[in-house]
């Protein structure tokens, strides 16, 4: 337990440590945002979906 107390705060005293950091962070906000804007997201590709199969649809039976 000790050695990775150690390794902790040598990740956090470490500068490029800090750029890792930064973007773990980064990547939990999107997360974050993600989860919290999940039906929203959802509804948007799947009216984007069908947008896009009935467009298909239409130029398919055109021929």
């Amino acid at each position: 337990m000790r050695k990775w107390g150690q390794a902790v705060r040598r990740f956090w005293k470490n500068e490029e440590g800090l750029g890792t950091l930064e973007v773990v962070l980064i990547i939990a906000v999107v997360i974050i945002l993600a989860l919290i804007f999940k039906d929203w997201i959802i509804g948007l590709l799947q009216s984007l979906m069908d947008n896009a199969d009935e467009k298909a649809s239409g130029i398919f039976d055109d021929k």
